[in-house]
């Protein structure tokens, strides 16, 4: 692991690139995260990692444990489930927002991130497909020009990332860029009846195969307090 490169605030670089690895899947859902090997690893000192960490915590990506230690958040899939629900709803309120208030300058980004994601199949990069179509995603809600939307979809953007990461595959790849070009020919129309329509399949459509493909990184049994625990115990040992 490369450490951490100079300029800007360390606990902020810190943050993006634990970030970056928790949702890639790089780091896995209940992985230990120990102070010592962290810092080490990313060469910076455990006061801006400490903070970085409490940034990835209120982001639902890292649990900590006072006095014991943190790992990368598990999750069952009784979670990705109200993930899912959460984000039909309100993914098809941005689509229909969208529609109603998008400009030239908004529609452009989105379809950026749609030729990003098309360039990245093209070359294989699972990881930058998911990332560009996460992309797409936030693009609408900038579109929908409503703050209220914007800030409550603000603490799932981590969760969704990690979401598209963790329920990648060649087949689905390409059903969702095809189902996101429909979306934003709808919100480029201004139809906004169809864009929310189309957004809310859109989810739907993938529902069971994300939520058995998640279901592969679940960890239901993980007891986070008693993961840490036992990693203070092997100090000890």
């Amino acid at each position: 692991m490369r450490s951490v490169e100079d300029g800007g605030s360390l606990a902020q670089q810190t943050y993006e690139r634990l970030k970056g690895e928790i949702i890639g899947l790089h780091r896995p859902p209940g992985q230990r995260l120990v102070e010592r090997e962290l810092a080490t690893g990313l060469g910076v000192s455990r006061i801006p990692l400490r903070e970085a960490l409490r940034l990835l915590e209120a982001e639902g990506l890292v649990v900590i444990v006072p006095r014991q230690g943190a790992l990368v958040a598990p999750f069952t899939a009784a979670d990705v489930r109200h993930l899912l629900d959460v984000r039909e709803s309100l993914e098809g309120l941005a689509a229909r927002l969208a529609a109603s208030n998008a400009d030239a300058t908004g529609v452009a980004t989105a379809r950026a991130a749609l030729t990003a994601a098309r360039d990245a199949m093209a070359s294989g990069d699972d990881r930058a497909v998911a990332a560009a179509n996460a992309g797409f995603h936030e693009a609408v809600v900038g579109l929908s020009g409503n703050p209220l939307l914007q800030s409550l979809m603000q603490p799932l953007t981590a969760r969704l990332r990690w979401l598209f990461h963790l329920a990648y595959a060649d087949d689905v790849n390409l059903r969702l860029c095809e189902e996101h070009e429909e979306i934003l020919a709808a919100i480029a129309d201004g139809d906004a009846d169809r864009a929310g329509d189309l957004a809310g399949r859109h989810v739907r459509a993938t529902r069971a195969l994300t939520l058995e493909m998640a279901a592969r990184w679940a960890a239901p049994d993980l007891d986070p307090v008693e993961a840490t625990r036992s990693r203070q115990r092997e100090r000890k040992g």
